[in-house]
């Protein structure tokens, strides 16, 4: 139970008398409701001055006295358990140890940003952008540039000022609660400070830890014998997500606002404003936020924080780019996973020379073959690099790559490892071409590949060993299937066994045990109830919606907003299977290439048989679109015809899409509405043929502002 009675003293107030609540009543004579009140007291003065302590670094007491209060607070929760605040400051010493994450559906999703790396991305960037509003390039739209700090991404959930909820980004969809983790940060207010606070409100920022308190961390773990941590990101990200918070709140981590969706009133209509919001409210936001009118100024300050980047206590990998207007922000929506109003300048990449000892083939989940670099170690970026991909065969061949080169090596986004040149000076003289398999390295099939597609495929499919065990692991991953307990060396065991060698092997599991011999429980690694344990886990993912069924099946080129799309659109199993070419490149996102990958993909005989069987064994229930209640075009059909004056197609499109229509591009005795703007031809007669409700753009932009 937690005790949370409404404020009854103003905070100056409380902060003028945070010594006379030294010299109350004892602990042991308060009276229940005595002790609800000073807890309360208790925990605003606190937080107040944990506020003054670590963000303003001016504290206003001693050390002495705050362990005094904070002591006090303690010894009355021990006396009454149940009046523990959510906003207690015990909650930074952390909670007792989780036994999993629960997961935690974002209300508005996470999204991921598009990246630039280099001055024309960044002009092309906001080119696209004017084009979507149908602006003139010479008009200036601000945005604000502000560094992108290499942390974990999180969410805040605040409930009428107080911290209540706290997830990781997982896949921007949904993630992980971390509550109990999160609540050990001293960056993170547990009672947001001013009066103008929604009532409902999600912040958005990253967790991260400097530079100096990784080193001591990693110092700590080497002297105790323990493994250490590659770099601070990986260090922040391994201390949020333990299962015992109060490790967590041993960890040094470091929390950055940037921004926040409000669920019921938005006091703010800029970018920059809403990073005031942020500081007013107690959170720690960039000191090198700047807000620029053009995109010269942006990429000044681009080079500005570069040239700073070696000073700064903490890790940056770039700069965020985000257009300053909020309501145009909200025009420009979002395409697939990433917004159009934001973009990440990527740092220019560090390179290092080194020597290529070995390239050799990994096969992937969908056959493809990757050529790999076996390099020489060597140190790019603060990291150690002995592997790098050379992704095809057409890569190879135009760089002319060969074992035994120099190469120069760069960690591209300063994460992956790639080779970007070929030292061609210090070339052994007895070096030869690579020279790219034409059979599998790991089941000996037929290397194939399709016309207008770079990457070369074992044609093997599940009787590759490499392809099966892997789209499986795909298969039962948390996206997925999310299936517990199998992990890759599960499914290798399984694979060799013979026991599953395909995700539908999967659910027939337990039915085939009776006839394994020997049986999964008495094999190594295994028992009654561990067995007993997966069977259930495998059971209880016997109903999935379909874009998750899709994702599963492992189809080249489609990931997760690609699943959404064909889920939402096309409704059923049967009827993706069955699209034509053009029903699936009318769909937004899905080009001539992914659709023929589907195309193939269905076309197998083996393929075909597999989903089959899994619809015998799974329910597959449809996808979840979105709820637009107060919206005149959830579930309608429109179509856009002629040339729009005010909007670009893009936006109107956009707009659609976001109120809950479905965009088609052909009219027919299904469409709502069909739009019309100058120069409207065939469509036109088609909609007035049909006796279909026929709108103007004015006519549309009014409806949409309703």
């Amino acid at each position: 139970m937690v005790f949370n009675p409404p404020p009854q003293t103003p905070l100056p107030m409380m902060i003028d008398m945070h010594k006379n609540l030294l010299s109350e009543i004892p602990v042991d004579a308060l009276t229940r409701e005595q002790a609800a009140v000073e807890l309360l007291q208790l925990s605003r003065v606190l937080a107040y001055h944990d506020h003054c302590y670590y963000h303003l670094a001016a504290p206003e007491i001693t050390d002495g006295m705050y362990d005094a209060l904070y002591q006090r607070n303690r010894a009355i929760e021990r006396r009454f358990p149940d009046l523990r605040r959510i906003d207690s400051p015990t909650h930074r010493v952390g909670a007792a140890p989780a036994p999993e994450f629960e997961k935690v559906k974002h209300r508005k999703p996470m999204l991921s940003l598009d990246n630039a790396f280099s001055e024309d991305d960044v002009q092309d960037f906001m080119i696209r952008i004017k084009r979507f509003l149908k602006v003139p390039e010479d008009d200036k739209i601000p945005c604000i540039v502000e560094p992108k700090i290499d942390g974990l991404s999180a969410t805040l959930h605040y409930q009428n000022g107080q911290f209540v909820l706290g997830a990781t980004r997982g896949d921007g969809q949904e993630g992980e609660n971390i509550s109990a983790n999160l609540r050990t940060l001293r960056d993170i207010p547990l009672v947001l400070q001013g009066d103008a606070v929604p009532e409902s409100l999600e912040i958005r920022g990253e967790v991260y830890m400097t530079k100096a308190d990784f080193e001591a961390l990693n110092q700590s773990r080497l002297e105790s014998g323990e493994n250490l941590f590659a770099n601070p990101r990986n260090a922040a990200a391994g201390s949020l997500r333990l299962l015992d918070p109060s490790i967590t709140a041993k960890r040094p981590l470091r929390f950055f606002a940037y921004g926040y969706e409000s669920l019921s009133n938005r006091p703010d209509q800029t970018q920059d404003s809403i990073l005031l919001s942020l500081k007013k409210w107690g959170f720690r936001v960039s000191p090198l936020v700047a807000l620029c009118n053009d995109v010269n100024t942006m990429i000044y300050h681009y080079s500005v924080i570069q040239s700073e980047r070696a000073d700064l206590p903490y890790e940056i990998d770039g700069v965020v780019y985000k257009v300053n207007d909020l309501n145009l922000q909200a025009r420009l929506g979002t395409v697939g996973r990433a917004p159009r109003h934001s973009i990440a300048h990527k740092f220019v990449a560090e390179r290092a020379e080194t020597i290529v000892d070995l390239i050799d083939i990994q096969v992937g989940r969908t056959g493809v073959l990757t050529p790999v670099a076996h390099l020489r170690p060597v140190l790019v970026g603060g990291v150690m690099v002995s592997r790098a991909s050379l992704h095809n065969d057409d890569e190879i061949r135009r760089k002319d790559i060969r074992v035994g080169d120099t190469v120069i090596v760069q960690r591209a986004g300063d994460v992956i490892p790639q080779v970007v040149d070929v030292v061609l000076s210090k070339r052994p003289v007895d070096s030869i071409p690579f020279a790219f398999p034409e059979t599998c390295p790991v089941c000996a099939s037929v290397v194939v590949q399709t016309p207008g597609i770079v990457a070369k495929r074992c044609g093997g499919g599940f009787s590759c060993m490499a392809q099966a065990v892997e789209r499986m692991r795909h298969f039962v991953s948390r996206d997925a299937f999310d299936i517990e307990g199998l992990g890759e060396r599960h499914l290798q065991s399984f694979f060799n066994w013979g026991i599953a060698r395909t995700p539908l092997d999967l659910f027939l599991m337990e039915e085939n045990n009776h006839h394994v011999i020997p049986p999964l429980e008495v094999r190594e690694g295994w028992g009654v109830k561990a067995t007993r344990n997966l069977f259930d886990a495998i059971n209880r993912r016997r109903h999935v919606t379909l874009d998750r069924f899709i994702y599963a099946l492992g189809i080249p080129q489609v990931g997760h907003v690609t699943a959404r799309v064909l889920a939402q659109h096309l409704k059923t199993i049967d009827a993706v299977m069955t699209a034509t070419l053009d029903r699936l490149c009318a769909l937004e996102g899905v080009g001539t290439i992914m659709a023929t990958e589907l195309i193939q993909f269905f076309a197998s005989f083996d393929n075909r048989v597999l989903v089959n069987g899994l619809i015998e064994q799974v329910e597959v229930e449809p996808f979840e679109t979105p709820v637009f209640e107060d919206s005149l075009f959830a579930g309608k059909t429109v179509v856009f015809t002629g040339t729009l004056e005010k909007l670009s197609r893009a936006e109107a499109k956009a707009q659609a899409e976001r109120l809950g229509a479905h965009v088609a591009s052909a009219v027919s005795r299904k469409t709502d509405y069909v739009v019309v703007g100058a120069d409207a031809g065939k469509k036109l007669k088609q909609a007035q043929e049909l006796a279909l409700t026929i709108l103007t753009e004015e006519q549309w932009i009014d409806m949409v502002s309703l």
